[in-house]
Parts: C-alpha cells; sequence; structure tokens
C-alpha cells in the first residue's frame, strides 16, 4: 500500500515539476519577446529619424548654395594684391 503511496506522490511532483518549468518558460519567452519587439520599434523609429535627417541635410546644402554670393572674376582677383602679406602686424607688450 505504502508503495502505491509513494509511487503517486512521485508521479505528482515530477507533474507539478514540469508545470512549474511550463510556467517559468512561458514567461521568460513573454519578456524576450516584449524585448524584442521594442527594440525592433525603436530600430524602425531611428531609421526613420536618419531618414529625416538626411533629407534636412540635403535641404540645408541646397539652401547655402543658393545664398552664396556670387564669385568674382579670377583675372580681377589675381592683380589685386593684398595689404596683409605687406604688412606685419605687431602687438604691443604691455
Amino acid at each position: 500500500m505504502s508503495d502505491l503511496l509513494n509511487s503517486g506522490v512521485l508521479n505528482l511532483a515530477s507533474l507539478a515539476m514540469s508545470v512549474l518549468l511550463l510556467v517559468v518558460g512561458l514567461v521568460l519567452w513573454f519578456f524576450v519577446n516584449r524585448a524584442s519587439s521594442r527594440a525592433n520599434e525603436q530600430i524602425e523609429l531611428l531609421e526613420a529619424l536618419l531618414d529625416q535627417q538626411k533629407r534636412q541635410t540635403v535641404l540645408l546644402r541646397r539652401l547655402c548654395e543658393a545664398n552664396e554670393p556670387e564669385k568674382e572674376e579670377p583675372a580681377v582677383q589675381a592683380n589685386v594684391k593684398p595689404q596683409d602679406d605687406d604688412m606685419i602686424r605687431l602687438v604691443a607688450e604691455r
């Protein structure tokens, strides 16, 4: 009689342990899956942000090029000699 009781308790303990491991595994899977999906969302947001920054950079370059003053003729600039080359600037000591 005691053999039947002991084997029943071992079977019940084995079943309880299996159910407990299954529940712990499902909880761990839930949190890992949740973290993975949040990471994927953050990656998508960062990629969208990068795309917008690239567009802004292109627009800023176009804007800077449009507002850039026109260059004068190089022949006129070659004939003009800057005065800074002729003069040495000295700072008076105190």
